[in-house]
């Protein structure tokens, strides 16, 4: 059952922050590994060469987690449990470029892949929250 995404689960996905997205290998095992990531109203977009683990890992099982922390304090967090619902070509690397000048400032400097998609992500869970332990922990300093 998809979830709506909350005005923090939003603000996270919108910000410049790293996520961490978990597929499932054909044996079962998690794979863990850090994405961009972008929002399409309440779907999360992540995008991938074709051939890669995760693109492979979400075809023979579309369930996904990612957690997302904020950039300036690792505390204000977000986790989403769900599922790839679409694949999508981004051959033109129109979406990957959108990632890049958020991420990097720039379009994605590597213009030659096998083929790129985009991973949509349709959320069952989503839970935002600032953890307690914010107010214990020191400050990063800039």
């Amino acid at each position: 059952m998809s979830r709506p995404l909350g005005p923090d689960a939003c603000r996270l996905l919108d910000g410049r922050n790293i996520a961490h997205l978990a597929t499932l290998m054909p044996d079962g095992a998690p794979k863990v590994e850090p994405v961009w990531v972008q929002r399409e109203g309440d779907l999360v977009l992540v995008a991938t060469d074709a051939r890669s683990i995760k693109a492979t890992n979400t075809t023979g099982d579309p369930r996904v987690a990612l957690s997302v922390t904020a950039a300036d304090d690792p505390y204000d967090q977000l986790l989403i449990r769900g599922r790839v619902v679409e694949v999508r070509c981004d051959d033109e690397m129109v979406v990957l470029d959108r990632l890049a000048v958020r991420y990097l400032g720039r379009a994605f400097p590597r213009r030659r892949w096998s083929g790129r998609i985009v991973l949509v992500i349709e959320a069952d869970i989503a839970r935002a929250y600032r953890s307690p332990l914010s107010q214990h922990a020191p400050r990063r300093q800039p």
